[in-house]
């Protein structure tokens, strides 16, 4: 296995991070030291407004963005989007990254509950130099939920489905989201029964898509579900998990139970530079595993793909 327990970076970073943060100082303050020891010669903080019905949010949000501010004490340009009101998950996230590769062509986005491995900085810049020119890859995540499970033998493999704790993309991939899912209805007898084999799969899906065209559901990840199966996109999954959700608890919007599987995993260092490789094999076992394992056990993939959605820009509808 490419592990290693202590890493050592073998240059310093240059890439640039995108944070997510909202409410949370106590997940804020684990994710930042994070990065704080990576050092991105570029840092992008973004942060919705406080909810004017929930008391008292107001100074919670004010004392995040003070904390990351005053704590930035290594050399590196520092940008902020802090919004005054609150524009709810769809929006602020999908608006955030947004801002983000308007001015990036290439980064790292991380939320203030997913903390990452220090080899996840180096992994997602390999990464993101040696597939900045394939138009198939939309994304390297640092979430690995089961290539170690059956066998693979290389640092990474491909997944169709975008997993979001703790990732990394590049402008031209997300230029064509759409927050609205304009076309969802050319594709609404086409695109579900394409996704897999199996009926659960294409009724969650098209359930779901269903669900975000008539806007009855608040959040920003779904549509880049959307963007990535139409298009048959790949996202970049690692064989070892490199990160650990440090956000289930009684105040979380949705990860409520720290008793999950999800909650707390353990999180390991990657050996740099990655043992590459282009096994299809591996890519339809991964595909696999997340079909069997996620929409036929009641959809562990639901609460994966909608993190995001549940208490950095605000409540699922």
């Amino acid at each position: 296995m490419s592990t290693t327990e202590i890493f050592v970076p073998p240059h310093p970073l240059n890439t640039a991070v995108l944070f997510l943060v909202f409410n949370r100082l106590d997940t804020t303050k684990q994710v930042f030291e994070a990065i704080r020891q990576a050092k991105p010669p570029r840092l992008y903080i973004a942060a919705d407004g406080a909810r004017a019905t929930k008391e008292d949010e107001a100074e919670k949000v004010q004392a995040v963005r003070d904390y990351v501010i005053e704590n930035i004490d290594w050399d590196c340009e520092v940008k902020t989007l802090f919004r005054e009101k609150n524009l709810g998950c769809k929006y602020a996230v999908s608006g955030a990254i947004t801002w983000f590769f308007e001015n990036e062509q290439q980064g790292i986005i991380l939320e203030d509950d997913c903390l990452p491995s220090q080899s996840f900085f180096w992994y997602c810049e390999e990464l993101l130099t040696k597939y900045k020119n394939d138009n198939s890859v939309y994304l390297i995540s640092g979430d690995a939920r089961g290539p170690e499970s059956f066998g693979m033998r290389e640092d990474y493999g491909f997944c169709k489905y975008p997993l979001i704790w703790g990732w990394a993309s590049w402008a031209r991939a997300w230029k064509d989201y759409d927050p609205e899912m304009s076309d969802w209805t050319n594709q609404r007898e086409i695109l579900p029964s394409e996704i897999s084999n199996y009926k659960p799969t294409v009724r969650f899906w098209g359930n779901i898509f269903e669900q975000m065209h008539n806007k009855e559901i608040n959040t920003w990840d779904y549509q880049f579900s959307y963007l990535l199966l139409k298009n048959k996109g790949k996202c970049i999954v690692p064989k070892l998990n490199l990160i650990t959700n440090v956000g289930f608890g009684v105040d979380a919007t949705h990860t409520f139970s720290t008793d999950s599987e999800a909650a707390n995993r353990t999180r390991y260092e990657i050996k740099i530079p990655l043992t590459h490789s282009s096994s299809f094999e591996s890519e339809i076992k991964i595909n696999d595993f997340y079909d069997r394992n996620v929409f036929l056990l009641k959809s562990f993939f639901k609460r994966v793909v909608s993190k995001s959605s549940k208490l950095i820009f605000g409540k699922i509808a």
